[in-house]
């Protein structure tokens, strides 16, 4: 009974401490100057935007737009979409797609590979959702070991929060990303 008490009053405060810390633990923020942006595919509304401003404040001087090649909206391919959203811009002389046709963040690093083979690039600064910036971060490092990378975060109040236990869909997050990432750091990155 006392070794039931002793594993309880270590295991439980572990447990609950993880659970406090782990929202904030996805989270890596460090944008650094670099080569070129990258701006990873997905949550349209807010990575791109996010993206032309770290251009605009000169992280980078060019910055890649990863769209997925194979999708549809409404009948039109998402890279033309992409492409009538740079044309708007004020930067679109410094703004390209990157058509990706992988389905995980590591399918899109390796696509990125190839879109970055003649961009002359040593440094990349890649901009997605904070919640999934650590496994970002660990998975281009490993497929592109070649490249300085930095990471950089873009915010959606109603998807995520590090104090994920308030709120539903931040609850879901927290938990779907650390599967991918324990999924990741377990599995995937050993192959």
């Amino acid at each position: 009974m006392l070794k039931m008490r002793v594993i309880l009053i270590v295991i439980l405060p572990g447990c609950l401490l993880f659970s406090l810390t782990s929202g904030g633990f996805l989270v890596v923020n460090n944008p650094q100057r670099a080569d070129l942006i990258v701006v990873l595919a997905g949550e349209t509304h807010r990575r791109p935007h996010r993206g032309v401003e770290w251009l605009s404040q000169g992280y980078a001087p060019r910055m890649l737009l990863d769209v997925p090649a194979m999708d549809l909206v409404y009948g039109q391919n998402e890279v033309d979409l992409a492409q009538r959203y740079i044309r708007q811009l004020p930067q679109s002389q410094s703004v390209a797609v990157c058509p990706v046709f992988g389905l995980s963040t590591k399918a899109e690093a390796q696509d990125v590979a190839r879109c970055l083979q003649s961009s002359g690039a040593h440094s990349v600064l890649v901009v997605t959702s904070d919640y999934h910036t650590r496994r970002a971060l660990s998975i281009f490092q490993h497929e592109l070991p070649q490249y300085t990378i930095y990471v950089a975060s873009t915010g959606d109040p109603g998807q995520f929060n590090p104090s994920w236990w308030k709120g539903r869909q931040w609850s879901k997050t927290n938990f779907d990303e650390w599967i991918r990432l324990a999924w990741w750091e377990a599995v995937e990155s050993r192959r």
